[in-house]
């Protein structure tokens, strides 16, 4: 089965991607990650002004299947979060890269996100 890897993100091993612009990223999860998981049924992540840290649990993400975590890819504050998931979480499952994001995050550290992988050595990852 073929995933859709957006090539302009950077993902984490556990599937959380980030997309950077300027000092601000979105965060999300990937289509591998919403497949994986099955039909979403409830989301929960950080309030506007909350810290998180890469590679820390920031949230949770519950589906018909299972219930998941979610790790931040990068460190920082959050400064929006998609409040549109609270009553719609298949969101994430619809469009994982674009209306199924999650949080914005002012980041502490932009070089950060190269330690993440890249969108081919991510698609080797779930191939």
């Amino acid at each position: 089965m073929s995933f859709d890897v957006p090539d302009d993100r950077r993902y984490m091993e556990s599937h959380e991607w980030a997309s950077a612009d300027g000092d601000t990223a979105r965060v999300g999860i990937s289509d591998f990650a919403q497949d994986e998981l099955g039909d979403i049924v409830f989301v929960e992540f950080p309030d506007e002004g909350e810290e998180v840290a890469h590679d820390e649990q920031f949230g949770v993400v519950e589906s018909i299947k299972a219930v998941s975590d979610l790790y931040s890819p990068v460190s920082g504050t959050v400064t929006a979060t998609n409040d549109e998931l609270l009553d719609a979480p298949e969101l994430l499952n619809d469009d994982p890269y674009g209306e199924g994001w999650l949080v914005e995050v002012d980041l502490a550290d932009e070089d950060g996100l190269d330690e993440l992988l890249s969108a081919d050595d991510y698609r080797d990852q779930i191939e």
